[in-house]
């Protein structure tokens, strides 16, 4: 170990006991913080933490290569003959995704349950002779592989008589709402958008009134539309989140089905509701499956994965089942591909053996319960948290050798509210000085940055601005040996990801660490 080195050994061993020393006499824990409103519900924490979804878009559409049904085909072309949904299920659990949702009912209004409503359905085709129930099935498979389902009902209903009656048909589509919520068990997520064509009958959606029913009939449901009231679109179809991506919203700056793609994207700092945004994109040029396309490779899967999960939404990726009735062998490929590489990249977190020091501690050193080591946790319940009334927020951790890395990894615990508008990260260079590595805006429940590979042994994370007093759940490091990370522009992150500017003498900072003890 170098001189230098030991130095600053010796300086945060010093700045840990100071804070011990300092910290109050009280034998009694110090309470949490309190949480700064919005907050997300338990439906909203429980969507947060599974990461990503699997669409299942199926239907007539499968069988006619379209993508946006007439209404008019005769459901007769409607006949997977190896429909097997817990493939589906088995596909997206060993991929990784929480939750399946499945198209029950598309634009064209045909129905892949048999509804009492219609005759455009399962129960007109050949499939099953006629007694078949595709969200039956999914639903047992989904249920008995212990993972979420979720539905999508169209608004649009292209052959349906009386779409274009605004009473009538709000009658009739609660009524087949109704169907799909009493039926099938538990139902993790509603799906809703205001996709139209532009020649369509003009009608109203009561969507408070559905929004109320879906809540009324399914508690534990999120329900997603262009404006929540639990999801948002994160405004565009290519799995890609805001660089700033706020969970904060106001649901009545927004209309469903005239989306505000900015203010979609990147969220309200100043919102009063918890609406996280999720981001929806298909493995495959179309919605449905098509027999001339192919899937996306696994790495554009990768660098999809860092823009939305790495960007504080929930990727929602559509893989939509063959005319077999089957998830197709080289969409299993890519998926198992893509699983193979998150796994590779983050089953190490390299500063898991760091120590860790802060500027400040909330109850002092003692208090365990908010120290920094906690955020070597996987837990978003654990967290480390300053004392009140501080000016500097830092992060510093000694990863006890020299290693290399470009890939970062930071979480709040969310149940306390989204705080962090600011932050960057530094590492110590061989000539003793600090360099800016890497800097970004929101945090959320999850922020990766990817960078240049580079080599430290002392980084340091600093929080520059935050709503109240920031909470960090966890902090990683990896290496991604797969993505192509020099050419990330530099609009992705907002800084210069090579800049080689020296922040600030190593002496400066280790006389200020000690003061902010």
């Amino acid at each position: 170990m170098s001189h230098s080195q030991m130095i600053l050994l010796i300086l945060l061993s010093l700045l840990s006991s100071l804070s011990s020393s300092s910290s109050s006499s009280n034998p009694f824990l110090k309470p949490p913080p309190i949480p700064i409103l919005p907050l997300p519900s338990a439906s909203q924490l429980q969507w947060q933490l599974g990461h990503m979804a699997l669409f299942l878009h199926f239907g007539p559409n499968t069988f006619t290569d379209s993508e946006w049904g007439t209404g008019r085909v005769d459901p007769y072309i409607f006949d997977p003959y190896n429909l097997d949904p817990s493939q589906w299920v088995r596909v997206a659990k060993e991929s990784g995704f929480s939750r399946v949702i499945l198209t029950a009912k598309h634009h064209d209004g045909f129905c892949l349950w048999p509804s009492k409503y219609t005759d455009y359905s399962v129960r007109s085709s050949p499939w099953r002779n006629g007694t078949g129930d595709v969200v039956a099935e999914l639903a047992k498979a989904a249920m008995d592989a212990g993972i979420g389902l979720g539905l999508y009902l169209s608004p649009w209903d292209r052959h349906e008589a009386c779409y274009g009656k605004t009473l009538d048909y709000n009658e009739f589509y609660m009524g087949q709402m109704t169907e799909l919520l009493t039926r099938y068990g538990d139902i993790k997520e509603v799906w809703l958008d205001g996709a139209k064509g532009e020649e369509e009958k003009d009608m109203e959606y009561f969507f408070d009134t559905w929004f109320s029913l879906i809540h009324q009939l399914q508690p534990g449901a999120v329900i997603f539309s262009d404006a929540g009231p639990d999801t948002r679109w994160i405004g565009d179809e290519a799995g890609v989140g805001g660089s700033t991506c706020w969970s904060l919203f106001n649901r009545s700056a927004v209309k469903i089905g005239d989306t505000n793609a900015k203010y979609a994207m990147e969220g309200d700092p100043l919102g009063h509701e918890w609406v996280p945004a999720e981001c929806d994109v298909s493995i495959r040029p179309g919605w449905f499956w098509h027999a001339s396309e192919v899937p996306k490779s696994a790495r554009t899967l990768l660098d999809i994965y860092y823009k939305s999960v790495g960007r504080n939404c929930l990727l929602l990726l559509n893989v939509p089942p063959n005319s077999s009735g089957l998830i197709s062998a080289e969409d299993i490929q890519v998926l198992q591909e893509f699983s193979d590489l998150r796994r590779s990249i983050f089953s190490h977190n390299i500063a898991f053996n760091a120590l860790v020091n802060a500027s400040s501690t909330r109850g002092g050193n003692s208090d365990s319960h908010f120290n920094p080591q906690n955020v070597l946790k996987e837990s978003i319940y654990s967290y480390w948290a300053p004392e009140e009334n501080q000016t500097d927020w830092v992060l510093y951790l000694n990863l006890q050798e020299l290693v290399s890395f470009n890939v970062l990894q930071v979480q709040e615990p969310i149940h306390m509210g989204q705080r962090i508008i600011k932050f960057h990260l530094d590492i110590l260079t061989k000539d003793r000085q600090w360099k800016k590595l890497i800097n970004g805006t929101t945090v959320g429940y999850q922020r990766l940055l990817q960078f240049p590979t580079t080599k430290s042994q002392y980084l340091r994370f600093v929080i520059d601005r935050s709503r109240a007093d920031p909470l960090i759940s966890y902090f990683g490091i990896f290496m991604d040996e797969y993505s192509i990370v020099n050419n990330i522009s530099n609009t992705s992150t907002g800084v210069h990801l090579n800049g080689s500017q020296v922040i600030q003498q190593i002496t400066y900072n280790h006389s200020h660490i000690l003061s902010a003890s």
